[in-house]
């Protein structure tokens, strides 16, 4: 029986170096990032490449393409390149506002019993 086998490549595209994005209000001292939007919630769903604060957190409120959503996990990757750590991606994972509610409400009543 013969085996096909296929070669991989693992580098990831540097999307993120080809992405500018611009201040929207100059008199504010935030830098803006792109992030690679994920829902989370079951089936996850990618929502793109989009410009957020830098020191955006978790609990905060987005709206993308008129959805209202929360942030539920903020992630910053570093690929370890010529003995430096360099960043390799930032990715916002968010659920819709209704449903992260309802996933704090539920842990609450966990904790609880």
């Amino acid at each position: 029986m013969a085996m096909a086998y296929a070669q991989f490549s693992y580098r990831k595209p540097r999307l993120y170096n080809r992405i500018e994005c611009r201040k929207r209000d100059r008199d504010r001292d935030r830098d803006i990032h792109p992030f690679m939007v994920v829902d989370v919630t079951p089936p996850t769903k990618n929502l793109g490449i989009r410009c957020f604060p830098n020191n955006i957190h978790c609990g905060e409120g987005v709206t993308i393409e008129g959805q209202a959503y929360t942030v539920s996990a903020v992630t910053h990757r570093y690929q370890l390149r010529k003995g430096k750590y360099e960043p390799s991606e930032k990715r916002l994972d968010v659920q819709s506002t209704g449903r992260y509610i309802l996933n704090l409400y539920l842990e609450n009543l966990l904790e609880k019993s």
